[in-house]
């Protein structure tokens, strides 16, 4: 039986996967871009508007009394958050520059201010950032509000970072089924195909032109095909291979004398195993709708063991349990074990007694039912087994007599792909052919 994959991915997924994949690969790095980019540019910008306001500061304080001082202080906190008070001996503060961010405003307010000007993350326990300067040798303390200085926080990058995600993964979505969605009605239009209906027809003015050859291609392929089906009904070219013996030894009996008994059996003989051929041709070039219906297999094998009675030919056992049922088309299977236990009678034979031994027996392996039909015949050369499905092969190429059309195990493989199965030949280890028909169990 063949594998399929453990892991497989529909072609949506696959493509899905992909190109969120590289979206979202691009917005990591975009915002890793973006956080390199914006950090030295927003760290100037926030110590220059601070060395701005102490600069202000300085010059506003200079110039004005005692008096306006107390004024210009109250102004200062309240319209634009600045605090401004005496830089006492005692004060105790903490360095503000404790990371990147800061030490880069810390360098930035010594360059604008001076070497010595004094940044601090708190003074007196009191936390934000502070500035000293001095006036007239007079130092003082600027505190500046904290939200000056503050860069992005990861709240604020995941919050877009997180709609950028989930854009791209919407984007992928997008993207993945406008990709798929040609292939989808592809695979479409060719499922009815393999089910015998030819008129699917595809979109040949689409724009990506690519898929334009692909639909163009398959519509002329579904159009030949529709031909081909038609014109099916003209028989294969072996035909005429396979009716020439029997047809020469007819007319050459009737030249002779149709008086003749023995003569007029021979004839009736040929015109019988001509019909036998032409049905065998007929069943091959069967159309392929088959309908599934639960089906107890053990009735049906008794049926068709039924036909075969001359014993002297072909004698068949079969142990199947009687409530094994599976899904198949009673027709089709019937057809299938008549052609199976023809093959045995014709080819599966002893050397000792002339006679097809035949044994049916069954397996239930999960979801399948195999049935099998042994023979113990001489087998066939294993370098043949492969040929065997093939229409008008015949596994002994001493048997030239137009006995058969060589379609028998053909039809037998056709019919079982029509019902969802498999249909497998194999020599069996004590000598004979075993085929293994592989049905779906009914529930």
């Amino acid at each position: 039986m063949a594998r399929t994959s453990k892991l497989a991915f529909s072609l949506f997924w696959r493509t899905f996967f992909l190109l969120a994949l590289l979206l979202v690969g691009g917005v990591f790095a975009w915002m890793q871009t973006f956080k390199a980019l914006e950090f030295e540019p927003r760290a100037v910008q926030a110590a220059q508007q601070i060395a701005s306001l102490v600069n202000l500061a300085r010059t506003a304080l200079q110039a004005s009394d005692t008096i306006n001082r107390v004024t210009l202080v109250k102004t200062m906190a309240k319209q634009e958050s600045v605090r401004l008070a005496p830089r006492e001996p005692g004060d105790k503060w903490e360095p503000y520059e404790v990371d990147r961010f800061s030490r880069a405003i810390g360098a930035e307010l010594r360059a604008q201010l001076g070497p010595d000007t004094v940044v601090a993350g708190s003074v007196n326990k009191q936390p934000g950032l502070w500035v000293g300067f001095t006036i007239d040798k007079d130092p003082y303390w600027l505190q500046a509000d904290s939200s000056r200085v503050s860069t992005l926080t990861w709240g604020t990058l995941l919050l877009w970072g997180g709609i950028a995600l989930i854009a791209s993964v919407f984007g992928s979505a997008l993207i993945a089924r406008a990709i798929n969605r040609p292939l989808q009605d592809l695979s479409f239009a060719a499922s009815r195909i393999r089910e015998g209906e030819f008129d699917s027809v595809l979109d040949e003015n689409t724009m990506t032109s690519e898929i334009r050859q692909v639909n163009m291609g398959f519509n002329r392929m579904a159009r030949e095909l529709a031909k081909v089906e038609e014109d099916r009904a003209v028989m294969l070219a072996g035909i005429s291979h396979d009716l020439r013996t029997p047809l020469a030894r007819l007319r050459l009996e009737a030249e002779m004398s149709v008086n003749d008994d023995e003569a007029k059996r021979n004839m009736a003989s040929d015109i019988d195993q001509l019909d036998a051929i032409i049905d065998k041709f007929m069943d091959y070039a069967r159309p392929g709708d088959v309908k599934l219906v639960p089906v107890h297999l053990s009735s049906l094998v008794d049926r068709e063991m039924a036909a075969f009675r001359d014993t002297s030919q072909i004698r068949i056992t079969a142990r199947v349990a009687i409530d094994t049922k599976v899904l198949a088309d009673e027709t089709e299977l019937g057809r299938v074990l008549q052609n199976l236990f023809e093959n045995a009678r014709r080819y599966g034979r002893s050397s000792d007694t002339g006679i097809a031994k035949v044994a049916v027996t069954y397996a239930r392996t999960g979801p399948w039912v195999i049935l099998s039909v042994r023979d113990h015949g001489p087998g066939v050369d294993p370098a043949k087994l492969q040929q065997l499905t093939t229409p008008f092969f015949r596994g002994d190429a001493a048997r030239t007599a137009a006995t058969g059309a060589g379609l028998g195990l053909a039809i037998v493989d056709k019919a079982m792909q029509r019902m969802g199965g498999a249909f497998e030949v194999a020599n069996a280890a004590d000598g004979g052919l075993v085929c293994h028909l592989r049905l779906k169990k009914s529930p």
